[in-house]
């Protein structure tokens, strides 16, 4: 059976291609008329470009957004889609972005009705200019893209405006063409941001720059059998990458990021065939390239459901709920699909066996995490085995609620063990008997509860978190409601969810 999600991207890529001149004829349309609002304010320099986004990046954006789950035809999601058209205005130099960002805002003085500003030449030409910009980017540095909407006989066209220098020009290439496509994996990820930050800042040296990476880890401290182990995950995640990246664009025509999904993977094959010396990690490696190579050459259906050769069996509360969630998801949530699909590539024999093992790994990076032990300070085998298995049940719950592979990513893992131990030092500092957390549990759990959900910038529902204030308030716990809570404790009534990350602030404690 196809997968439904791959119907619904043609029904988009459908409706994106009836409209397809309608489009290009608009993109024209904006590209002269900023060009003409910028002419008194152009010696030269300054240039507007635009372009209609693409079938292949429209296939990427759905599958990366989701929007198959969010939308329930391709005519919603091309409406809502805020780059159908980009515009670029093209500048020399860095600080000249800041420049025309506020002749825009000059020649852009009148208020629309929707809150969007426009120029007197056209008003059915609009940009949102209220939002902070320069926007941060997921990189960390800053881009101006500013939301604008055409109309057209009351029809309404997204399109997204960008200014950019010359530098910041290049280096969306640089960043786009070489770091992501032929640096897929980072061995020592800060020192990289930070040395690519440098190579942005100072261009004229890239060829020094780069020098400066080889040398970082042709170094002394590379020797170390820690790093050699890194290395050789980071080596093996990238290949398996570029071959199942290159099969995804045969067998579908597109490919996606999926390059945690890989590193996942690598730490999961090192790890469950028990590699602890550099000998067994070399080893593992050759046993895993040998079935890389294997895989290299032989087709791979992205386009198929996963089947199991028998029911999928689980021995703990946890890893069901785990399992269930993800059983769920697997023929219906791309990202999980192709997570597993490589897995088991990767690991040939029995599909049913690999996922529950599978499962035992991601139970193992919690329940393995060593500030469970401080607990055995205030509490005996049998009430530390009912915290623990609290707490392992709560992060299997949020799990359930987050509801994306991006939870078993492994930044995000030692994120929620940071989590879990934060709230063990607050049980070992509050608390001095079980009895004493029996009064607490729920109030504890619920706080760990909305910590995980913000790490995936998830919300919880208001009622929620007014019970949780409530049960704070009414009872002698020695947890506390902060002061922020003053100016939420209106807006609370008139919301149905608020950010996790907000409810967490409402209580004086550090998790």
């Amino acid at each position: 059976m196809e997968l439904k999600m791959f119907n619904f991207i043609e029904e988009v890529i459908g409706c994106l291609e009836e409209i397809n001149d309608e489009l290009q004829d608009k993109a024209k349309d904006l590209e002269i008329y900023f060009e003409k609002l910028l002419e008194n304010n152009n010696d030269g320099d300054i240039k507007v470009n635009s372009r209609v986004k693409s079938s292949s990046s429209l296939r990427e954006k759905i599958i990366r957004n989701n929007y198959y789950k969010k939308y329930k035809s391709g005519e919603e999601v091309i409406s809502n889609l805020s780059d159908l058209i980009g515009v670029r205005v093209e500048c020399r130099f860095i600080e000249d972005e800041m420049v025309i960002f506020k002749i825009l805002k000059k020649l852009f003085n009148k208020r629309n009705a929707d809150g969007y500003y426009y120029n007197e030449l056209n008003e059915n030409i609009r940009l949102e200019l209220t939002g902070k910009q320069p926007q941060e980017q997921k990189n960390g540095f800053e881009i101006f893209r500013i939301d604008g909407i055409y109309e057209i006989n009351d029809k309404i066209i997204k399109f997204e405006l960008q200014i950019k220098s010359l530098v910041n020009i290049f280096w969306g290439e640089l960043e786009h063409k070489i770091i992501y496509k032929d640096h897929n994996y980072r061995i020592a990820d800060d020192f990289l941001k930070e040395l690519m930050g440098s190579i942005k800042k100072n261009l004229t040296m890239i060829d020094n720059q780069l020098l400066m990476i080889y040398n970082q880890f042709s170094s002394a401290n590379s020797i170390d059998p820690m790093m050699r182990k890194s290395k050789l995950e980071v080596f093996l995640s990238k290949i398996i990458y570029d071959i199942f990246s290159t099969k995804m664009q045969n067998s579908i025509g597109f490919g996606v990021d999926f390059k945690k999904s890989c590193d996942t993977i690598m730490k999961y094959i090192f790890r469950t065939r028990n590699a602890e010396n550099l000998d067994d990690y070399n080893k593992t490696m050759v046993k895993t390239m040998d079935r890389l190579n294997s895989i290299s050459k032989n087709d791979v259906n992205f386009n198929s459901e996963i089947e199991f050769e028998r029911e999928i069996h689980f021995e703990d509360a946890f890893s069901n709920k785990i399992g269930y969630t993800i059983l769920n998801s697997i023929n219906n949530e791309f990202q999980w699909n192709l997570f597993f699909r490589i897995l088991f590539e990767i690991e040939l024999g029995n599909n049913a066996e690999d996922f529950e093992t599978f499962i035992k790994f991601v139970r193992t990076r919690f329940y393995e995490n060593n500030s469970f032990l401080r607990l055995h300070s205030i509490l005996n085998e049998e009430e530390f085995e009912s915290v623990k298995n609290d707490i392992m049940l709560t992060i299997a719950h949020s799990f359930e609620i987050v509801d994306s592979i991006e939870f078993i990513y492994d930044n995000n893992i030692d994120e929620i063990n940071e989590v879990i131990t934060s709230l063990i030092d607050l049980i070992c500092e509050k608390i001095s008997t079980y009895e004493e957390w029996e009064k607490t549990r729920d109030i504890g759990l619920n706080l760990l509860h909305f910590k995980v959900l913000s790490i995936f910038n998830c919300k919880v529902e208001t009622y929620k978190v007014k019970e949780l204030i409530e049960r704070v308030k009414s009872g002698a716990y020695k947890i506390e409601i902060s002061k922020s809570i003053l100016k939420y404790i209106d807006k609370l009534d008139e919301m149905d969810k608020i950010k996790a990350e907000e409810a967490v602030r409402l209580f004086k404690i550090k998790l």
